[in-house]
């Protein structure tokens, strides 16, 4: 008797070191009655068999009550799934110090006064409770298995599906109709907000906010719907029922997860939203300004037009990174390690791939500010010949003299040299050159004369300033001279290069002078000339020509003055 008593203490002592564990397993903790202060805390976990929760039980640190709600449980599922064991034989047996709950001659569980003093219900008025549960549990468990009910539901889920589609159809027609209504006979009336001449909010953004809102709507409704379907269909079937209860759960909590954040974090939400509209407010203002200075209602002195769209860009980048600065310290979740390590990955990536980016940027800003061409301008950029398009801050655009667009980027042509032919053709005039080689039989006087009246023939080249020649070199066989004379359309370029190389073929022609260059071997027995009556040999098309009869073959016809 004695040995009894204190196996019985050391039991005691032993569950009480364990935090109050209450509901042992059967065979595995014996009976105990706790005392248990009411402010003590005890872990519980939920015996539950095809998503219905039972009751709620307590463990000890040897045995704890996830574990044993799972043991639980699992001897309910088989108890239920063997058909030779009636419902009703769920009783309740009294042993001394504790209640075992017993079907047939198998036990489920031990309950204890600890456990009742958790409910503040007799031991036996709880066993009686659980002993009701644990049968009626049995029973539906056996039901919601029977293959005719399981035939019922899967009907009944079939219908649900064909309702949801038909629910769905219907809401996306009366999403259609009524957006349809509202273009109709209210978008028409609405205008822009503002106040006074300036435009806060244009029209077209009250109208894509609305349709965004009806959108909105749209999805909500067809989410709702799907919401309830799931929950009907899922609450069919025992091995779904569990998901269905947890479905509310599942899409609630992240909407309370957000409004408790963004209860908390009102003030600062209130505080960017107020920068955002300011910043908004700011670039309005900054935007209006210069496009009156570019197109020319607003002067600042020593400040181009061309310079107010990059200025622009560039004020609203500085305002942009001022805002993010400011507002960093209110964006809810900027404290978290996570946002950092996040910032911290994004300011590598960005540091890594926009060199390239950044140098363009760069040079684009110096292009634009240093004035080396602009829009309209007729260039040569490395070995690209054409017209400036469009200059942005990342490339520049050209069209070439063959109508092809080439792009070229701002670094490349910050670093390299760019040759500028409109830049000054209006004020002072572009030089066209063409130099020949003339042998040193023919006076350079004559060959003076004849390269200018060639200049003078070629329509679009300007008599002043004056048409010069320059003896470039006395080579071995030859000397070069070059025709220089003034046009001021650079555009004009390629055609009158062709059209005074043209007259100065005519014209040398005319006169009788080789040409030697620009590779001269040695004079051959017959004249190096084009004879006259083969100056217009097919392909060329026949014209007036001087008519003064032409010098013997070889001769050289001398120039007047």
């Amino acid at each position: 008797m004695m040995i009894e008593r204190v196996r019985w203490l050391l039991i005691l002592i032993l569950l009480s070191a364990a935090s109050g564990g209450s509901l042992a397993a059967a065979g595995s903790v014996q009976p105990a009655d706790l005392d248990l202060h009411p402010d003590a805390t005890v872990a519980t976990a939920a015996v539950e068999v095809d998503g219905r929760v039972l009751f709620r039980v307590r463990g000890v640190s040897s045995f704890p009550a996830r574990e044993r709600a799972a043991a639980i449980t699992e001897r309910i599922k088989r108890l239920a799934g063997d058909p030779a064991l009636p419902a009703d034989s769920v009783r309740l047996v009294e042993s001394g110090g504790y209640s075992s709950i017993m079907a047939g001659d198998r036990r489920i569980m031990a309950l204890f006064d600890s456990d009742a003093r958790i409910e503040e219900v007799a031991r036996e008025t709880l066993g009686l409770a659980l002993c009701e549960r644990i049968g009626k549990a049995i029973d539906e468990y056996r039901h919601d298995r029977d293959t005719q009910v399981l035939q019922r539901r899967g009907l009944e889920a079939a219908g649900a599906t064909a309702a949801l589609a038909t629910m769905v159809t219907l809401l996306l027609w009366l999403a259609r109709q009524l957006n349809g209504l509202l273009e109709r006979r209210f978008r028409s009336r609405i205008h822009h907000l503002g106040i006074q001449s300036f435009e806060i909010v244009r029209a077209e953004s009250i109208w894509a906010g609305l349709r965004a809102a009806l959108s909105a709507l749209r999805m909500l409704s067809i989410l709702i719907v799907s919401f309830i379907y799931l929950d009907f269909v899922l609450s069919r079937f025992p091995w779904t029922r569990w998901l269905a209860g947890n479905l509310t759960d599942f899409a609630l909590r992240p909407l309370r997860l957000i409004g408790e954040g963004l209860i908390g974090y009102f003030p600062d939400l209130i505080f960017l939203i107020v920068l955002a509209l300011l910043v908004r407010f700011v670039l309005r203002l900054l935007r209006l300004f210069f496009d009156a200075v570019a197109q020319g209602s607003v002067t600042l002195l020593h400040f181009e037009a061309e310079w107010a769209r990059p200025t622009y860009k560039i004020a609203r980048f500085a305002l942009l990174v001022l805002a993010v600065i400011v507002a960093y310290p209110y964006i809810p979740g900027s404290e978290s390690a996570a946002f950092k390590g996040v910032t911290l990955m994004l300011g590598v990536v960005v540091s890594l791939g926009s060199s390239s980016i950044i140098a363009n940027l760069i040079a684009g800003l110096m292009i634009t500010y240093r004035r080396a061409f602009r829009v309209g301008d007729r260039v040569r950029i490395g070995e690209v010949t054409g017209d400036v398009t469009q200059v942005r801050l990342q490339v520049t655009h050209l069209r070439t003299l063959k109508n092809e667009e080439v792009t070229i980027p701002n670094s490349q042509i910050l670093n390299g040299h760019v040759m500028n032919y409109s830049s000054l053709a209006k004020k002072q005039g572009l030089i066209l050159h063409a130099t020949v080689g003339i042998g040193y039989e023919t006076p350079w006087r004559q060959v003076e004369a004849m390269l200018l009246q060639a200049a003078a023939r070629t329509p679009g080249l300007l008599a002043e300033p004056t048409p010069f020649v320059m003896h470039k070199e006395l080579g071995d066989f030859c000397v070069s001279y070059e025709i220089n004379a003034y046009c001021n359309d650079a555009r004009m370029m390629e055609h009158l290069y062709t059209e005074l190389r043209r007259n100065i073929l005519d014209l040398f022609n005319e006169y009788d002078v080789q040409i030697m260059t620009p590779a001269y071997e040695g004079d051959p027995k017959q004249p190096k000339v084009v004879p006259r009556d083969q100056w217009y040999a097919a392909p060329a098309v026949s014209g007036p020509v001087d008519d003064a009869p032409a010098t013997a073959s070889g001769t050289q016809r001398p120039l007047p003055g």
